[in-house]
């Protein structure tokens, strides 16, 4: 089992709320995710251990987003094929990809952005802006390129395995 079908586990991924991840306003939304979770790390200072109540809440967005939306009307969207190539990519293991998808570039794009997290986290605990500011952009520009390699993933597969758009 790959790490990212365990991840997917977490967040209740069944066929059905794969679908439903796949409309673009849940993958938009979780843009919304982080600096959120920045905010509200922030927020310690005007609100005192409170500020764990907007923590929980990024926290349980992130975990019920991908099944809030309904199903895509369609999925020629950019965002929805990035999901639905990232489905096709957590299964490779099952599933077999093309040769050129098999790309430490994945690996490389995860540990980018969870570097950029890192650095966003640890920035908003010290309070830095320009910190925070780096580290957020840093996590969505590699998470930007990851779901764009999704799309090509998800394009080569449904073009040579005639998978259902």
């Amino acid at each position: 089992m790959t790490l990212e079908r365990k991840i997917a586990s977490i967040f209740r991924l069944t066929d059905e709320n794969w679908m439903r991840h796949a409309n673009p306003l849940s993958v938009w939304s979780r843009y919304s995710v982080l600096p959120l979770l920045m905010l509200a790390i922030w927020s310690r200072t005007w609100i005192g251990w409170w500020f764990l109540v907007p923590v929980a809440l990024s926290i349980t967005w992130t975990l019920i987003n991908p099944a809030l939306f309904p199903k895509p009307e369609s999925t020629d969207a950019w965002a929805s094929k990035a999901v639905l190539g990232e489905r096709l990519y957590l299964d490779r293991d099952r599933v077999e990809i093309p040769d050129h998808h098999r790309s430490p570039l994945f690996a490389i794009l995860k540990t980018v952005a969870l570097v950029g997290f890192l650095i966003a986290l640890g920035s908003a605990l010290v309070y830095s802006i320009p910190g925070a500011a780096s580290g957020l952009a840093l996590t969505y520009l590699a998470k930007s390129w990851f779901l764009d390699r999704m799309v090509w993933l998800y394009e080569d597969m449904r073009r040579k395995r005639r998978l259902h758009p």
